[in-house]
């Protein structure tokens, strides 16, 4: 983790921010980012414990030819979305106390436009494989997130939103084999109050991690604005998205930090793009953020989202517009620097660690490149020898490449 205060607070001095700016800015753009351990790991990492029960999840969503297959198992696909449903005694018997799902009618369940079009399926990243949920129909992905991530409710989703990694999810399916397993008695109020202390200390026996995607245009971005046919943009949109929560779901395992900030989502965006693409255009992401006709910005772009909490104020907000489009175009010169290389599948690890070193102020400063390219050196001769090879080959689409 880097966070050189004095060079940050110089850069932000440079590009004209008041003390009080100075102060927000330092604050949001602090990186978390922990790479204490990350020179110890052998990529791909091992998969998480999860990933063997998806596995069967998606053999079964496959063999069946419909999502619906899962409700036996994710106990929220047996309730629709509907507002106040998480209140309820029969949700809140079911999600938080565990009460087994076999018992628990299913009613009318989680309402899907096309069940059948939905996939499940796993996707190799550098730091294991991840359950993937995709919904080629927009309202299937709406209210599968609504379902899964937000307690069957109602909520507003924006339309720049194609794809939400869960994390954290409590899997009953899974809580319930381990009893067996541990054969514990979940009829008795003290065998579970035992079972529960049990499991408080064992996460990884029953949480997931899985990411729910859309198929629909990257960042609601049209193909048109792109000179793209509508057909290239969606499965070019596709794998930027894939390869974006792919990203998250790297930075979450070996630097344990997923923020919804400005970093993350240019690392992640720098990541899909050049994985769909094959090179990177940092016209698409000033785009994406709504940063197209700059010094303007598009409301209703992107950037919004990432404003924090509390949220920046009005004159730290324009300063970040100025530090994302500086930071996209040294990016775009540490690409081409280093083309050949960024495009080696035993470097991805390397790339990762590189662009997590920074805050954003030092990636938008005018020694950027120098310290892009410093790093990932240092980082190559470290880490690329002890890389295994990737998979290239991904599930479901051709022109697609992993994390």
């Amino acid at each position: 983790m880097n966070n050189n205060s004095d060079f940050r607070a110089q850069v932000l001095s440079q590009l004209g921010a008041a003390d009080g700016e100075v102060e927000e800015l330092l604050r949001y753009n602090e990186n978390i980012f922990d790479q204490s351990q990350a020179l110890s790991y052998d990529f791909p990492l091992a998969d998480e414990l999860f990933v063997k029960t998806w596995e069967q999840y998606a053999a079964e969503v496959r063999e069946s030819g419909t999502i619906n297959v899962l409700a036996q198992y994710l106990v929220e696909l047996r309730f629709p979305v509907s507002s106040g449903i998480s209140t309820t005694n029969d949700y809140r018997s079911t999600t938080r106390r565990g009460r087994d799902p076999r018992e628990s009618a299913i009613g009318s369940g989680l309402q899907l436009r096309a069940p059948e079009q939905c996939q499940v399926m796993l996707h190799q990243t550098i730091a294991g494989r991840i359950p993937l949920i995709i919904a080629p129909v927009r309202e299937d992905f709406l209210t599968l997130v609504q379902a899964l991530a937000k307690h069957n409710e109602p909520v507003f989703i924006p339309d720049s939103m194609g794809a939400l990694m869960v994390a954290g999810y409590n899997n009953w399916h899974r809580i319930h084999i381990l009893a067996q397993e541990l054969d514990w008695d979940w009829d008795s109020e003290a065998s579970r109050s035992e079972y529960f202390q049990y499991l408080e200390q064992h996460k990884d026996q029953y949480q997931d991690r899985f990411i729910i995607l859309s198929v629909g245009q990257y960042s609601g971005v049209p193909a048109c604005d792109l000179g793209l046919s509508k057909a290239e943009w969606e499965e070019l949109s596709f794998v930027i998205r894939r390869e974006h929560e792919c990203t998250h779901y790297a930075t979450r395992r070996i630097f344990s930090s997923m923020r919804n900030n400005v970093l993350d989502e240019l690392i992640a965006d720098f990541n899909g793009i050049i994985h769909a693409c094959g090179s990177f255009h940092g016209d698409w992401l000033l785009r994406f953020f709504g940063l197209e006709a700059f010094p303007n910005y598009r409301k209703g772009g992107r950037l919004e989202n990432y404003r924090g909490d509390p949220p920046l104020s009005e004159g730290a907000f324009v300063l970040l517009q100025v530090i994302l489009k500086r930071a996209i175009e040294n990016l775009e010169r540490f690409y081409i620097n280093y083309a050949d290389e960024l495009q080696r599948p035993e470097l991805r690890p390397v790339l990762l660690m590189t662009l997590s070193s920074f805050t954003a102020e030092e990636l938008a400063s005018d020694q950027a490149c120098m310290l892009l390219s410093k790093r990932f050196h240092e980082l190559g001769k470290k880490v690329s020898n002890r890389v295994l090879p990737l998979k290239l080959e991904c599930e479901l689409t051709q022109s697609g490449s992993c994390l």
